[in-house]
Formats: C-alpha cells, structure tokens, sequence
C-alpha cells in the first residue's frame, strides 16, 4: 500500500502502463484461440472454418431448404446472392448472423448426409415422393430432428463435423482448390498470430520502459525526501536511528522499493489480467475441465502460504542484519588506525566474519526456502497437463472435444497457472520491499524534535552584535536520568573572546551545541541580542554564526571550495585573507595547484592540524557575527597557535568569539573565562581572578603549568 501511495505522483504514467498491460494480455490470450484454429480447421478441416459456405450451388441450397422450415428456409437463401457462373455466393454477414446461419444449416448438412449416405433412398427419390405427396415436409424434419437426438447422445461437436465435410465435399463438387483453401487459412491466421506477437512484444518494451522509469522517479523521490528529512533532524533523532541505519535507509531500502515497483508495474498489474482473462477464455471452450483449474490455483495458493509463513519472519529480520553488517562496516573502516596500533585486526575481522555470517545464514534460510517454488510450479503445470491430455483425450475419442481446444485449453491453464506462479515470484521480493517501506517511512514520519517557532521572529533585522547570553540553562540528553548542564548563567560580549573550560565530561561542547540548536535546552533559555535564539529561525541563527567541530571535518572536492563552504560568493582576496588569519597559506602556497589543490572526502590527504586550519579558516571566510571554535586549537604547535589568536583577535575586534579549550595555555588571555565542573558554572572572570577564587580552575591550571608559569601568566593577565 506504501509502494502504491509512492505511485500517486505518477498517475498518467501508471494507466498508460496498464492500458499497454491489457493490450498485451488481449493478445497474448488471443494467441492460444488461433493456434487451436490452426491445428482444427486449417490442418483437420482443410481449411473450412463452418457450416456456412462462402460457395454453393442452387440445387445444393434447395435440397438443405428440405431438412428446414419455411422461416429458416427464407433465412438461409437471404444469405446468399446468386454470381454469374449461377453458383450462390455468401454476403458479407455480422458474427451474430453467422451463427444464427450456421445453427440452421449444420443440422440440414448433417440430414442431407445422412439419407445420401444411407443408400437406400437418393435424394432425387426423396424429392420425387415429395412432389408425389408420398413423402411430407414435416416427415423430413423429424428425421432431422432424431437424428440430432441420436447425435446428441455421443457429442456436441458430431454435427459441426458432419456439415464441415459436408462444405468440403461440397466445394470439391465446384472444383474448388481446398489445398490452396488450406494454405491460405494457414498463412492468414499464421500472418495474424505474428500481428499478435509483434503487438505483445512492444507492449512489453514499453511497459518496461515506462515501469523502470516511473520506479527510478520513485527512487530519486524517495532519496531526495529521506535526505531532506534527515537534514532537518537534530542530533537527538539522528542519534536515536544511527547514521549506518539512515544510511542503508537511503540506499539500500530505496533500492529494494525501486526493484518492487517496477515488478509490481510490470508482474503484479499484468498477471491479474491475464488470469483473469485465461479464466474467461477457458470458461467459453466449453470443454468441462474447469474443476482442473480450481485444482491447479488450490495446489499453488497452498505452496506460496506454506513458504511465506515460514519465510516472512526471516525477511523482516534481514534488514536488521544489514543495518547491523553496515554499522560494523562503517566502526572498522573509520577506525582502522586505532584498530591497527592495537593489534586488534583479528578480533575485528571476526566480528564483522561474524555479522556478514549472520546475514548470509539468514538468506541462505530464505532463499532455501524459496527454493522450493519453482520446481513446486514445475510439478503443479506437469501434473495439470498430464490431467488435461487424460481427460481431454477421452474428450476427443467422445467427439466432445477437438484436438486444438485442447491444446488451446492447455495453453490457457498454463498462462493462468503462470499468472499466479509471477506473483508468487515477485512475492520473494515483496516481503523485503514491506520492510524497506516501512523503514523509509519511520524516516519520513519522523518529527525533527528541533523545529522553527510558529511565529518566527526577527528574520529581516537588519543589524545583530552577537551579544550572547546563558538565562538559567538546563538540558539532559533524551532518555537520560541526570541533567548534563544545571542552571547555567553567562554573557559573552561581542568584541571579547570568552573560553570555556573544564574536565573531559563537563559538558563543554554540550554548552555550545545549545547555542547552534542542535539540541534545544529542557529549562531557562539562550538569548542573541536580547532575543530568545527559539524565536529565530534555524538558518537565520546559523548564519550568525561561524562554528569549528572539535573533530574536523572537511568534505571532497578542493581548498578553495572549502574555505568557501560556508559562504556565496566570496572572491579570491577574501579566501586567501581566511586562509592567512588561520596561519594556513604558506602550506596552501607551496602546493603546484595552491587553491586548487584537491581534498579527499574527510580530508585525509592533510594533516590533523592543516584539517584543523582550513576548518578555522572556513569559519572565518563566513565572516560571522559569533565564532564558536569548540577544541580548535588542539592539533597545532604552541607558535602557530599564538600567531593564529594573534590574527584572530586583530579580525574579530567586533566579533563575539566562544573558544572551548583543555589547555590553560590557549585561555589565558581571554577576556572572560567561564569553568565548568560536572555540569554547573563554578566560576567566571580572567585568568588571574580565577586562579585566586575558583577552586577548580587553579587545580586544572596547576595540572598544565608549574608555579612559576602560573605567577608569570597571571601578571601578564593582569
């Protein structure tokens, strides 16, 4: 049903697919009625398709009007005009008519051939006793009459064949060439039945066409959409799905729902209609043996239900197994480094050996099980033959049934019976689509726990200082117990370079991921300006700020395009002034391509402090009004980090500046300084200040630097 809702989008497309779907099973059900032609009138009756001659002589016509009443007599001569040689020659007549014709001149055939073959009286005695009185018309009739009951007894066809061998010998009396009779009915219906096949050929390109395209539309929807979604999630809902779940949600799910649509545009539309009509078809042969297709569709319904009860399970654990192989996947590869200082290669080969293990034990259960389907069809389509040729046969012998309506009913069984065995077919791979869609779906209806404000304010104010201020802060991570931060209460001066430190767990880049609403606080509020930063859109609030992750992070393509990642627009001056500022250019300058210089994805091809530069430079090129640099300084050398504060500080005189450190050596000349211990503010001033008031400060202070240091450091402070 999810997989039909995706189809909405693409309507017109869909009737298209499924009015080409008709066309191709009209055809393709028409085929097994002119091969059945073939094989009963054009080899078994040398061509003559009825009891209704396009050719026949007036004596020929009278004698019949004998074995008819008045009514059908006038009926039957009305059908025909007289040609210039004097033989009768047929009009052209509507279907209905020909039955009608063909209802009244069969049994007359069938009279006439049996007083003619009888011997014991020739029709010109018949019609001498006729004129003479010694014989009636109504005497003529009843012997017609017995003779359809006596026919009747050993079957309904004994008549047909009588009046076709009749016409025969009929148009052998004329001198009608009944070889070229047959080879013309041959290669006509012959002629017809490459029309039909030509036809089904390219309704089925085109319906292949046209499914594979709306279901690659679907896919890139579908992509696009969980993509979006994801984009606007916080941390706490990405957290809660895992980036390996999302990430086998948009490729490897999607993949799954792409595969099922086009099979259920192409397999699950056309099957219905060609059992269906393969059920009407075999319904107008008239043959009796339709408890054989009830046998037949009873015998698959209960394989396919017998192999989805088991099978059904182990699908919808699959998925699981493949978020789980990829999770392992994306844990080894990213940690390889780790993983090999450690000497841990064989315990992580054996716990992904141990994953992939688990999927593959799984599908090799499934596809066992599926196994079992395609030789349980094989045996049900054998079986229904071997009982259709048995039946049919005696059929034959009865007269009830020729030789090419059986073959035709056989044809007609197997395309149900094939009908039914592609949905049990497609049925493998439909389980797993329900599970993909249900999983894409969990993303879709997912709610971004961080949204914008109804009523968003202040999105055209012209001028913002990027004056920050911490009212009462309190925030617990979703599902936790405790709180991470309690009540905490700070400004940051915009001009001014405030740094944030504390022990490892204090909850220091909790604090500043507050600020940029990746997470929204459980009590008091964050303020810009004045202004609470929830009555501000989230691009609106981002766009103030410039902000450089603990873990650096850049994104393939060259140094240029990542500098300029976070703003439109800027010219070369501006990104080389960026680059200068974060003390990265003379590393840019001494490469052959400088600016140009390519970037693997995560940017692997540079050190972890030239990534750590070209982060802060790519904060700076923003040219924000906040610049949160959370860890920043961690991977350079004592020289180039005095240099880059040095630069810094002359570019951002107007600038709210956020620094969050663990070395004491990289706050010591910040304006305001806020010490963090287990979640609360235990203290705030400059260096020198906390050193004599905060507790907590002066031992994190003492464990970096010696007396000495600490006495020089807070003289300079002061």
């Amino acid at each position: 049903m999810r997989i039909l809702a995706y189809l909405k989008a693409s309507k017109a497309t869909v009737l298209l697919i499924f009015i080409l779907l008709v066309v191709q099973a009209v055809c393709e059900l028409s085929l097994p009625a002119y091969f059945s032609d073939i094989v009963d009138v054009g080899i078994q009756q040398k061509g003559v398709d009825g009891a209704v001659p396009d050719l026949i002589r007036p004596e020929t016509l009278d004698r019949l009007a004998l074995f008819m009443t008045d009514d059908e007599a006038e009926l039957a001569r009305g059908a025909y005009v007289l040609n210039a040689e004097g033989k009768y020659v047929v009009r052209r007549l509507d279907p209905g008519r020909i039955g009608e014709l063909s209802s009244i001149l069969a049994p007359a055939m069938a009279a006439l051939s049996q007083v003619e073959a009888n011997g014991q009286m020739s029709m010109d005695t018949v019609e001498t006793a006729l004129s003479a009185g010694a014989v009636t018309k109504q005497q003529l009739l009843d012997m017609k009459n017995a003779l359809l009951q006596a026919t009747a007894a050993m079957g309904r066809n004994m008549i047909e064949q009588k009046a076709v061998l009749f016409v025969r010998a009929e148009y052998e009396a004329m001198g009608v060439d009944l070889a070229n009779m047959q080879l013309r009915y041959v290669v006509g219906t012959g002629a017809r039945m490459l029309g039909l096949t030509l036809a089904v050929s390219i309704a089925a390109v085109l319906v292949g066409l046209l499914s594979s395209r709306t279901a690659a539309q679907i896919g890139m929807r579908l992509r696009g959409q969980v993509f979006e979604r994801v984009l606007s999630f916080s941390s706490a809902e990405i957290d809660k799905l895992s980036t390996a779940s999302l990430i086998t949600r948009s490729t490897n799910d999607v993949q799954q729902i792409q595969m099922a649509t086009v099979m259920l545009l192409r397999v699950v539309l056309h099957a219905p209609i060609l059992g269906i009509g393969g059920i009407i078809k075999v319904s107008s042969t008239r043959t009796g043996l339709e408890w054989i297709i009830a046998v037949a569709l009873a015998a698959v319904m209960l394989l396919v239900l017998s192999l989805f009860s088991i099978t059904m399970p182990k699908f919808k654990k699959m998925q699981v197994l493949v978020d789980k192989l990829n999770l392992v996947s994306r844990e080894i590869l990213t940690g390889i480094p780790v993983i090999r200082a450690f000497g841990r290669e064989k315990y992580e080969e054996q716990r992904f050996h141990s994953a992939s293990r688990e999927l593959m034990d799984t599908q090799v259960f499934t596809n066992r099980a599926m196994s079992f389907m395609m030789p349980g069809m094989m045996l049900t389509m054998n079986v229904i033959t071997v009982l259709i040729v048995w039946f049919g046969g005696k059929g034959v012998d009865l007269g009830n049934l020729q030789v090419g309506e059986m073959m035709a009913f056989i044809t007609y069984t197997m395309q149900i019976v094939m009908s039914f065995m592609m949905l049990t077919m497609i049925s493998v791979m439909l389980p797993r689509a329900s599970v993909a869609a249900s999983r894409v779906q969990e993303v879709l209806e997912t709610q971004p726990s961080i949204r914008d404000s109804a009523n968003v304010l202040y999105e055209s104010r012209p001028q913002w200082n990027g004056l920050i201020e911490f009212r009462d802060v309190s925030f617990r991570f979703p599902g936790a117990e405790a709180n991470v931060l309690e009540g905490i209460s700070f400004r940051a001066l915009p001009g001014q370079m405030t740094a944030i430190v504390g022990s490892t767990g204090s909850g220091k880049s909790t604090l500043v991921h507050l600020l940029l609403r990746f997470y929204d606080v459980m009590s008091g509020s964050i303020a810009i300006d004045g202004v609470d930063i929830r009555d501000i859109s989230q691009k609106r609030l981002r766009s103030l700020i410039g902000f450089v992750p603990q873990k650096s992070v850049l994104f393939s393509g060259d140094i240029r395009s990542n500098i300029a990642f976070g703003a439109d627009g800027l010219s070369d001056d501006e990104i080389a002034e960026s680059a200068r500022i974060a003390q990265v250019a003379e590393f840019i300058e001494q490469k052959p391509e400088k600016y140009m210089s390519p970037i693997s994805q995560g940017g692997t091809n540079v050190s972890g402090g030239q990534r750590q530069r070209l982060s802060i430079a790519r904060a700076i090129a923003r040219n924000p009004r906040i610049l949160i640099l959370d860890d920043s300084f961690s991977a350079l050398d004592y020289r180039t980090e005095v240099a880059l504060k040095r630069a810094l500080r002359e570019k951002t005189k107007d600038t709210t500046v956020i620094v969050v450190a663990q070395r004491i050596s990289t706050v010591l000349h910040a304006d305001r300084i806020v010490v963090l211990d287990k979640g609360k503010v235990v203290g705030v001033g400059s260096h020198a200040e906390l050193l004599e008031t905060c507790p907590t400060y002066r031992e994190i202070a003492q464990s970096q630097l010696s007396e000495g240091e600490l006495t020089a450091e807070a003289g300079g402070a002061r």
